[in-house]
């Protein structure tokens, strides 16, 4: 709605300056040649113009392209950085994780060879019980 609104106004205005300028012309105090050449040096002036602002609207659109480029660079730097930061906690996290897994073990290890040890010794002292109860001279009387 908006646009449609200003490409009539655009049309009005342009229309205006068409007629504007056919009267301009029409109540000119110079002749037709000194008429021609004025118009004719306005157009250069003119094209000169739109090119100088052309180059320069330019320019300025590559150095904004390049600030943002520059910009787009160091974040994406900063943010491999802040990647491999995290992946080398994570790895750190992991290693320390894994180290005392391993601890773990070891120690469950150490516990179930303790254990192992003290119930061979149970055992072996039942059995020698029982073969000393078994083989003693009070133990045949009965």
């Amino acid at each position: 709605m908006a646009e449609d609104s200003k490409s009539y106004g655009l049309a009005w205005f342009l229309a205006g300056l068409g007629v504007g300028a056919l009267v301009g012309i029409l109540y000119a105090p110079k002749s037709g040649r000194e008429t021609r050449d004025d118009i004719a040096t306005g157009a250069r002036e003119g094209t000169e113009y739109l090119k100088a602002r052309t180059r320069q609207a330019a320019e300025e659109v590559s150095a904004l392209v390049d600030k943002s480029k520059e910009q787009v660079s160091a974040l994406v730097d900063r943010s491999k950085e802040q990647v491999s930061d995290y992946v080398e906690k994570g790895r750190e996290a992991v290693d320390r994780g894994r180290a005392q897994w391993e601890e773990f073990v070891e120690r469950g290890k150490n516990l179930v060879a303790e254990q192992t040890g003290r119930v061979s010794t149970a055992v072996d002292a039942g059995r020698q019980a029982y073969h000393n109860t078994t083989n003693s001279p009070e133990a045949r009387e009965y």
